[in-house]
């Protein structure tokens, strides 16, 4: 990965991107297969171990380079990075499909994070937050329901009800993130109103061994098995105080946690976008077929030149959005607009990685198949894009209809 600084970039920021890549070209890239050995099927004891051991020792470098858990002070264990300067490790750090775990950034811990950094109590924080940051323990996020549309969060149906100090939690949720590994999890509950009212949904944490909380099954997702649960809430009962925050502020919590996301998530996918860009461009340059180079055909050239303005576009209306948000002003739209065209941008640039590599482009021996999974999962994670698009219009709309015009300079 070709990282140089930048230089209309504060030098901290530089500093980062640059020890982030040593890590990510030094002792990731080089050892990826190795890496993640121990999570393939029929993977031994041995390969389990060593590849354990191999994570612990990148997790090290990055703790003393001062990079574990950037979105974390580090008073409770992490970094203590700005905004802008994770946004731009996000894209580095991301070159590597799983890198970020061996930073200290892994959904939905990392989210769960920054909640309870937030809303928690000072208990909570202890209780939950820093075993979390210290691998301890795991967490999940159980927010999405089969029976609810997730377009739509003032439609969740699982309910808090306070029976004296508890809460009694009733609910079928699915997609829970982590479900397997997680010693607990946050729950989006209902405390209150109707399926009209954002103001009656609280997050409440549930620890995993709660008598009523039932793990139906790992979703399938692409056909592969996965942790992400359907769960079953059955007079689940934990104490008023594993509550985050206020009463009715769950809706509030997610937007926070989202908003960030998916800025965080579109960096992530200009970093797979950049690894892909450079795996065709690579391809292009060695593959001999019909009297030439693949860089000779016309084609081809199209693709780089196409995939070079999808990454370009990508990325500098990912950092406008990030540089609105870390200066206080509204990035409502820029949000929407990234999420829409981010992850479709990188699904285009994976494809066409994918087409230059043939069929060595959808085997195990390259990482695009995962990359082209992920941004085609990407454009219903965190909201669709058909919602990002209404809300999109109807900002721009408001902004017509009180007699002002769009500007596209702020």
């Amino acid at each position: 990965m070709n990282v140089k600084p930048i230089p209309t970039l504060d030098p901290r920021i530089n500093e980062i991107r640059a020890l982030t890549a040593k890590i990510v070209n030094q002792d990731i890239l080089p050892n990826e297969k190795k890496m993640w050995a121990g999570y393939r099927e029929g993977g031994t004891d041995e390969e389990r171990r060593n590849s354990r051991e191999l994570r612990e020792s990148v997790k090290a470098k990055v703790k003393q380079a001062g990079l574990w858990a950037p979105h974390l002070p580090p008073e409770y264990g992490g970094s203590g990075l700005g905004f802008l300067e994770h946004a731009y490790m996000n894209e580095v750090l991301a070159y590597s499909m799983g890198a970020a775990a061996l930073f200290g950034v892994v959904a939905p811990n990392s989210g769960n994070q920054s909640i309870l950094l937030k809303y928690g109590t000072e208990e909570q924080k202890r209780k939950w937050l820093v075993p979390l940051t210290e691998g301890k323990m795991e967490s999940g996020f159980s927010m999405t329901e089969p029976d609810s549309a997730g377009s739509d969060p003032r439609s969740i149906k699982t309910t808090a009800v306070r029976d004296g100090d508890q809460w009694v939690i009733n609910g079928h949720k699915w997609f829970t993130s982590n479900g397997f590994r997680a010693d607990f999890f946050i729950v989006m509950c209902r405390t209150g109103g109707s399926g009209a009212d954002n103001g009656r949904m609280t997050q409440i944490i549930v620890p995993k061994n709660t008598p009523g909380l039932r793990i139906v099954r790992g979703v399938e997702v692409w056909g592969h098995k996965s942790d992400h649960c359907e769960i079953v809430y059955d007079d689940v009962r934990v104490p008023l105080s594993n509550q985050l925050g206020q009463t009715g502020t769950g809706h509030q919590a997610a937007q926070d946690r989202l908003g960030a996301g998916r800025v965080y998530h579109c960096m992530n996918s200009i970093g797979q976008m950049w690894r892909a860009f450079n795996l065709m461009v690579e391809r292009a340059t060695m593959r001999e077929v019909h009297g030439g180079k693949l860089e000779t055909k016309q084609f081809i050239q199209g693709f780089i030149a196409d995939s070079y303005i999808d990454i370009q576009a990508a990325r500098l209306m990912t950092i406008h959005c990030a540089e609105k948000m870390d200066g206080g002003g509204d990035p409502r739209t820029d949000i929407s607009a990234i999420k829409v065209f981010v992850p479709a941008a990188f699904e285009r640039v994976v494809d066409r990685a994918i087409q230059v590599w043939g069929a060595a482009g959808v085997s195990g021996d390259l990482p695009l198949a995962g990359m082209y999974q992920g941004a085609r999962t990407l454009r219903l994670a965190d909201g669709p894009d058909e919602v990002h698009r209404i809300l999109i219009a109807k900002n721009i709309l408001s902004r017509y209809h009180n007699g002002e015009s769009w500007d596209f300079g702020n």
